[in-house]
C-alpha cells in the first residue's frame, strides 16, 4: 500500500499554497513524447497521486476528461476546492487500486508522487488501466534545488541547501527513489519501450516566502516539525531571515528563481 504522508488538513493547505505545477520545460518533454507516440489527442488521462492537483491542472488543457486520485482525503478535498476546468474531476483511492476498467486509461501520469507508492503493485495497476499503445508520465523533482537572484545566488543556494540538509534527517525511506533519480521506478515500469530522462531543467518564478513554503510543505520537514515544534519553526524562521539579509531586502514578497530539476519516466504500453 502506497505510505501516507500528506493526510493531515493543515498540511494538505500548505501544500496546496506553496507546491509549484509542472515547470514549462517538463510539460514539453511529457507532450512531445505522447505526440511522437500518437497518445494525443486522447480520451482519458489520470494523474495519480494528483496531491492539491498542481500537475491534474496541466492535463486538463490537453485531454477530454482527467481524473486525479490520491489515497488523502484532505489533499483531494484541496483539489476540489482550487477552481479549476470543467473536465476534471478528483477521487479518493490507493494508486495501487484504482478504479478503472481493464484497458480505459490513454495516458497515466504522476508528479512527485510515485515514491510513496508500492511500486510492484503500482505498476501492475498501470499495466491493467492502460489502453494498447497508452503511456505513462512519472515523474519527480529531485531535491538539488538552487535559489537564484542577482549576484547573490550562490549564497542563496547554500542558505536553502543547509536548511534541506537539516529536514533530510527527517525524511522517509522511500526518499532514496528520488535520490536515485527514479532507477528504480523505471526498471520496474513493465514496457519494454521506455526511457528516462534526468536532465530537465525548469526555473520556476517564486518568492522568498514561497521557498520557505515550500520546505514546509516537505513530508520531512512536517515529520520534524512533530518531533521538535521550536526547532522545526525557528529552522524555517531562521533560513527566511538570512535569506533576506543576504539579498539586501525586507520583504519576503521578493521575487526571486527556484532552480529545479525533474526527472521523467516514460512509457508506451505495447499494441
Amino acid at each position: 500500500m502506497a505510505t501516507k504522508r500528506f493526510e493531515g488538513r493543515e498540511h494538505a493547505a500548505v501544500y496546496q499554497k506553496y507546491r509549484f505545477a509542472p515547470g514549462k520545460e517538463l510539460k514539453q518533454t511529457i507532450l512531445s513524447y505522447l505526440q511522437e507516440k500518437k497518445a494525443i489527442p486522447a480520451e482519458l488521462a489520470v494523474d495519480v497521486g494528483c496531491g492539491s492537483g498542481q500537475g491534474t491542472h496541466f492535463l486538463g488543457e490537453h485531454f477530454k476528461k482527467v481524473v486525479g486520485t490520491d489515497i488523502s482525503a484532505a489533499q483531494i478535498q484541496e483539489a476540489k476546492d482550487n477552481p479549476g476546468m470543467p473536465n476534471i474531476s478528483y477521487l479518493v483511492c490507493p494508486a495501487e487500486e484504482l478504479p478503472f476498467q481493464d484497458g480505459s486509461v490513454d495516458v497515466l501520469t504522476s508528479f512527485t508522487a510515485a515514491h510513496w507508492f508500492d511500486i510492484e503493485r503500482f505498476m501492475r495497476e498501470a499495466e491493467r488501466v492502460l489502453r494498447p499503445g497508452g503511456c505513462v508520465a512519472i515523474s519527480t523533482y529531485t531535491v538539488d534545488m538552487s535559489v537564484r537572484y542577482g549576484d547573490c545566488s550562490e549564497k542563496l543556494t547554500q542558505i536553502f541547501r543547509e536548511c534541506w540538509d537539516q529536514m533530510l534527517k527527517y525524511s522517509h525511506a522511500r526518499v532514496k527513489y528520488v535520490l536515485d533519480n527514479y532507477q528504480v521506478i523505471f526498471e520496474a515500469l513493465p514496457f519494454p519501450d521506455k526511457k528516462r530522462v534526468t536532465d530537465i531543467y525548469d526555473p520556476i518564478p517564486m518568492t522568498v516566502e514561497g521557498v520557505v513554503g515550500y520546505m514546509e510543505s516537505a513530508s520531512s520537514y512536517q515529520t520534524f516539525k512533530k518531533s521538535d515544534p521550536t526547532a522545526a519553526t525557528s529552522l524555517l524562521q531562521e533560513t527566511e531571515k538570512r535569506m533576506l539579509e543576504t539579498m539586501g531586502v525586507s520583504s519576503r514578497e521578493t521575487p526571486v528563481e527556484f532552480l529545479v530539476r525533474h526527472v521523467c519516466v516514460l512509457g508506451c504500453k505495447g499494441r
